[in-house]
């Protein structure tokens, strides 16, 4: 399983570790990335993704997750938030 949100595309950064002697060693930043539920208003239902903390407090910001996927990039999405981005379309244009 990718280290790699699911609704930004946030995922590993590298860098170095620097010691008090200026000794650099090369390290990883992780993202924190949780499992979490969110619930779709427009399709009345509950999807589960893998999202950072910093991405839900985006999507909590954008008004829910409807309108942050309606919103988003559609390349910066995973091939899962991006079908649910094309039903919400679809379901919207019904409605």
């Amino acid at each position: 399983m990718s280290r790699r949100c699911e609704l930004t595309g946030k995922g590993v950064l590298t860098g170095n570790n620097v010691s008090h002697a200026h000794n650099k060693t090369r390290r990883r930043f992780l993202p924190n990335l949780q499992r979490v539920s969110l619930h779709s208003d427009l399709l009345n239902q509950t999807v589960r993704f893998r999202v950072a903390a910093s991405t839900l407090r985006t999507v909590d910001r954008k008004g829910g997750l409807d309108l942050f996927l309606l919103d988003a990039d559609p390349q910066r999405l995973s091939s899962r938030a991006r079908a649910l981005r094309t039903r919400l379309e679809k379901r919207q244009a019904s409605a």
